[in-house]
């Protein structure tokens, strides 16, 4: 039996072959459709009325030939200064690169001939993840920036366990995964119809808060968090577009909750960010991002960011970074993730799940790891990652969120073959705070012994490894196939 979500998502993603001959480059596509899809679906739904008279579905499908091209291209510019604030976000500096009249023709029609009821029936937010999916998965570069696995979203969230009382931020917010999968749990884990006025209130006004660098990455954001009616007032929460390693970061308010997965690759031109309250200045945008999240954190606040290998054992500023985290944080948990997850098959990354402490100094005791990269397959076209790669690891986090007692008491080290074992703070501290630890397919004993030269070597092929996927994304965005 099909799926109605798959087949929609289908004829959508079949809408980038006109796109293609209409010479539009691959990263346009899902930008050039977002402009169309939040026409359409704002008709399909109760939203139109945010959209300014005179420049809605009807109006467009209206025109015809040129004039319709014309018509299309004064609209976007116009709603990028009327209509609502989330309208005036998505459509901001917007343009069209539609050269051919006809191409934006044949758009309109075969967008207006998909079975819009059942779309509804199934979920617009749904569908147009699916095509933000559907586009990371198609593509051989960059979209891994902006869109993270949501299997590997809704287990981080899962283990969190976000409330109506937190402040929810995610400072690399990409398309919003995070943001909407919390406000999934929390819809289905408390009961919204028992919601005070203040409640509400305070649900809309001051609990989701993400920020996002790349423009166009913003706007999908924007309309992906609209259509899973994630409803934040956009004067006081929701997403912003922003750098947060740059001031503005120190805007976004302090959270209860942190989820996120901050890009790879170093800052461009070398530079370090403009951030006086960064202790360790550096050009590593992920080092730079993990102070970011564990100084925003509030007193007892958590938080699960996703970092690539480099970030646990590099040396120097790397090495003075994790001290301060395992001094400011408890650390509790480490889970190393299989790789081809991300769009750079050679990257390797971990989630780390840690709880910002009421005192300054000593908060991790010990760091929990879980090795899900040993025993789990390569991920990617042939093999789909889904939540059931997650779900012993869920069962073994436990169901303290802050990584308290209570919850670890209930952790058991299996012995040499188990996928979770815990290390003592001094453990660690004896090789050099080095995170990067792994026993299941090699030697504990021989992989701490390993020479400086050796060390630096895979120090050195993380960097390169990193680079690279910099690389891609750059190469992406002119417009290159990259082999």
């Amino acid at each position: 039996m099909s799926n109605p979500t798959h087949d929609i998502v289908a004829k959508l993603w079949n809408l980038c072959n006109i796109l293609k001959d209409g010479a539009i480059v691959f990263h346009q596509y899902v930008t050039e459709l977002t402009y169309l899809l939040f026409l359409k679906m704002a008709k399909e739904t109760d939203i139109e009325h945010q959209l300014p008279g005179g420049y809605r579905w009807d109006d467009l499908e209206a025109q015809e030939g040129t004039e319709q091209l014309e018509f299309y291209k004064q609209l976007l510019g116009h709603l990028g200064t009327e209509g609502s604030v989330i309208v005036k976000e998505i459509f901001a500096e917007a343009r069209t690169d539609i050269k051919k009249a006809n191409t934006l023709n044949t758009l309109v029609t075969e967008i207006d001939k998909i079975d819009w009821y059942n779309a509804k029936q199934e979920g617009m937010g749904d569908i147009y993840e699916g095509l933000l999916e559907k586009n990371a998965s198609e593509s051989k570069a960059g979209a891994g920036q902006y869109f993270t696995p949501r299997a590997l979203i809704d287990s981080m969230v899962q283990v969190m366990r976000p409330t109506l009382k937190d402040i929810i931020q995610d400072p690399a917010a990409g398309t919003g995964g995070f943001l909407i999968s919390a406000n999934r749990y929390i819809w289905a884990h408390e009961d919204p119809a028992s919601w005070t006025v203040a409640q509400k209130k305070q649900y809309e006004q001051s609990t989701f808060y993400g920020m996002e660098f790349v423009p166009d990455t913003f706007r999908m954001g924007c309309m992906n968090l609209m259509l899973h009616g994630v409803e934040s007032d956009p004067a006081k929460a929701g997403m912003r577009c922003g750098d947060t390693l740059s001031p503005e970061g120190r805007e976004l308010p302090e959270a209860s909750l942190i989820l996120t997965n901050p890009p790879f690759g170093s800052k461009k031109g070398g530079g370090v960010p403009d951030r006086p309250d960064f202790k360790f200045p550096t050009s590593n945008k992920q080092l730079c991002f993990l102070q970011h999240i564990y100084l925003g954190l509030k007193p007892g606040g958590r938080a699960a960011a996703i970092f690539p290998d480099n970030v646990l054992f590099e040396s120097n500023v790397g090495r003075q970074i994790r001290t301060d985290l395992m001094d400011k944080c408890n650390l509790h948990t480490i889970l190393r993730l299989p790789s081809g997850i991300f769009y750079a098959q050679g990257v390797k990354t971990n989630v780390l799940f840690f709880t910002r402490g009421k005192k300054a100094k000593d908060n991790t005791k010990a760091v929990w790891v879980y090795d899900l990269r040993a025993s789990a397959p390569q991920f990617g076209k042939r093999t789909a990652l889904t939540r059931d790669y997650f779900k012993a690891f869920e069962a073994a986090f436990g169901s303290d969120p802050f990584g308290g007692a209570a919850s670890l008491a209930k952790r058991k080290d299996t012995g040499e073959e188990g996928e979770f074992r815990c290390f003592s703070r001094e453990w660690i501290a004896e090789r050099g705070d080095n995170l990067d630890i792994t026993w299941l397919n090699g030697d504990l004993e021989d992989e701490e012994n390993l020479p400086e030269p050796a060390t630096l070597a895979r120090e050195a092929i993380t960097e390169l490894e990193a680079a690279l996927v910099e690389l891609q994304g750059i190469l992406q965005e002119l417009g290159e196939e990259v082999d």
